[in-house]
């Protein structure tokens, strides 16, 4: 039987069904021979074709139907977070900070100028490490020996990170629901995302214990403003999720604080002293621009030597200008201050919204960030369906979704460029789409 697959090796012959379907050989839908039927024909183990179908599976190349077979999956848009194009309606999914709250650089670009950076030269800036380092250091005091390097944003720095720590088809502990960016970088990555649920204190210790009992290599947390839900992590949880890491000092805990000072909640952190692999990543997208593309991440030496290493003068550094501009901004009173009514702007607007949504019978939880995360009890895509007819483009949970454990029963809401008048338009049309998703779920129910 000739099926243009070959390969004796997992990846091998992952990256032969590759190149099929990039050649247009298989298109999707097409049905990839059983696996008893391709192990005989290249003449490998069967787990052999297990372990890649399991890495194209992981990379979103084919699905598995179970007894219907593998087959080639059809190319689907990949959710991305930021404004929908084309649109006509009033787009409350996009996950952005308000531009009217981020500061104005033109000032500080003309002070940032000075010498031409040259090649071989520290990958960060002197004068934003020593900001840093006081920053990072206030955040971790009992941290051994920090070390910092500099990253094209946060995104950038979990993906060094994560390749830097993994080889394909590695286990990774993700929360659920996930930030987009993350799962996206997992996914690409061919690695194995083990979801942990999120509850309102932040990561559950049940389901971190569980992703750790799977073996996962690394664990990708957010200490405050969890993204899609809002979730901070509680001073009591976050020693109940350290004494569970403890077993494990080797496993690479990445945080994620991308709100840091926008945030109106306490920083807590699943790093304890004794922890032999970690990252905490502070970006500047949320309160100086997503066009910053900047991130400082502070690790512990062998983990900062690793991503040091990914890190090459002339081809994938953080241009010093721009590092300079954001250290000018950093130190500026005025900036500062401008930062500080920025989060509480983006705190009072959502709990603006959050009352509202309470008047209407919609119980929604405090949360922290630039996002609401509205709990439906019914099905969230006729929920968003029904907010479509009514002006306005939602997002719904299972975008964000890992396991199926809830999330596509929610919706992501950004609320905070709303005045108050459409926020109360906006609760009302909530509000009645939820009313009509939950008679259609009755009504199939019965």
């Amino acid at each position: 039987m000739t099926t243009g697959i070959t390969g004796t090796t997992a990846t091998e012959i992952a990256d032969s069904v590759r190149t099929l379907v990039e050649r247009g050989d298989r298109v999707p839908g097409a049905l990839l021979p059983p696996v008893r039927t391709l192990a005989d024909t290249l003449g490998v183990n069967r787990n052999t074709v297990v372990a890649a179908y399991r890495q194209l599976a992981l990379a979103g190349v084919v699905v598995s139907r179970g007894r219907a077979g593998t087959r080639i999956a059809a190319r689907t848009r990949i959710a991305q977070e930021g404004y929908a194009a084309d649109t006509v309606l009033r787009d409350i999914g996009t996950g952005n900070p308000d531009p009217r709250l981020i500061p104005d650089p033109t000032e500080a670009l003309r002070r940032v100028g000075g010498r031409p950076v040259l090649y071989g030269e520290p990958v960060i800036d002197r004068a934003l490490e020593a900001w840093a380092r006081d920053w990072m250091t206030e955040a971790l005091p009992e941290a051994r020996d920090i070390r910092l390097t500099i990253t094209g944003g946060a995104s950038d720095a979990i993906d060094r990170l994560l390749s830097q720590t993994l080889a394909r088809d590695d286990a990774v502990a993700l929360e659920d629901p996930c930030f987009l960016s993350s799962l996206n970088i997992v996914r690409l990555g061919g690695y194995r995302a083990v979801p942990v649920p999120v509850d309102e204190e932040g990561m559950t210790v049940a389901g971190l214990r569980a992703a750790l009992a799977a073996g996962v290599r690394a664990v990708v947390h957010t200490p405050r403003a969890q993204n899609p839900t809002g979730a901070s992590l509680s001073a009591a949880r976050a020693t109940q999720l350290r004494e569970v890491l403890a077993e494990h000092p080797y496993v690479l805990i990445i945080e994620d604080d991308h709100f840091s000072l926008l945030s109106t909640r306490p920083f807590h952190s699943l790093i304890s002293p004794a922890h032999e692999r970690w990252a905490l990543i502070r970006s500047v997208s949320k309160f100086l621009g997503p066009d910053m593309g900047l991130a400082i991440t502070a690790a512990d030496p062998h983990t900062a030597e690793r991503l040091a290493l990914r890190l090459s003068p002339g081809t994938t550094w953080v241009s010093h200008l721009l590092q300079r501009l954001a250290h000018a901004l950093l130190i500026d009173p005025a900036v500062r201050a401008q930062i500080d009514a920025a989060g509480a702007h983006y705190a009072s607007r959502n709990a603006a919204f959050i009352a509202r949504l309470a008047d209407r019978g919609i119980v929604v939880p405090p949360s922290d960030g630039l996002n609401v995360w509205v709990t439906t009890d019914a099905a969230a895509r006729p929920v968003a369906e029904g907010l479509m007819r009514r002006g306005w483009l939602a997002r719904p949970g299972d975008e964000f979704e890992l396991a199926g454990g809830g999330a596509a029963s929610a919706l992501r809401l950004t609320v905070h460029e709303l005045d108050d008048a459409d926020q109360e338009r906006l609760a009302d049309d909530v509000a009645a789409a939820v009313v009509a998703a939950r008679a259609a779920d009755a009504r199939i129910d019965g």
